[in-house]
């Protein structure tokens, strides 16, 4: 059973596309950046949050659920940003194999003290 497409008019969150790209640096190190794509309409749904600790304090971790108009170049390790939080994609795949949506599986992490 494949899932169904959202309906007409439900793109109402505004999510910017980034590419994650490496970049050296002056002492001979590697910096991860972020660099803009594309501004794009989305649904974006929060799924589940879970406490943690990190290695120097907690961890918030939340899931999210976004679906966007068929894209092929949304991949792994970029990230979305969506009212200032920075959503990294986790997986991304065809919502139900007509290439109209992609619906895309992201995490968000926050550290709290």
């Amino acid at each position: 059973m494949s899932a169904q497409p959202p309906p007409i008019g439900t793109l109402t969150d505004r999510v910017q596309f980034r590419r994650r790209e490496m970049a050296g640096e002056a002492g001979g190190g590697h910096v991860t950046l972020f660099v803009p794509v594309a501004t794009l309409w989305a649904r974006v749904r929060s799924l589940t949050g879970r406490q943690g600790t990190s290695a120097d304090g907690r961890a918030v971790e939340i899931s999210h659920t976004i679906v966007l108009r068929f894209r092929t170049d949304i991949r792994p390790g970029d990230r979305l940003v969506y009212r200032g939080r920075n959503l990294d994609v986790v997986s991304a795949a065809d919502l139900n194999g007509r290439r109209a949506f992609v619906s895309c599986a992201c995490s968000e992490t926050s550290f709290t003290g």
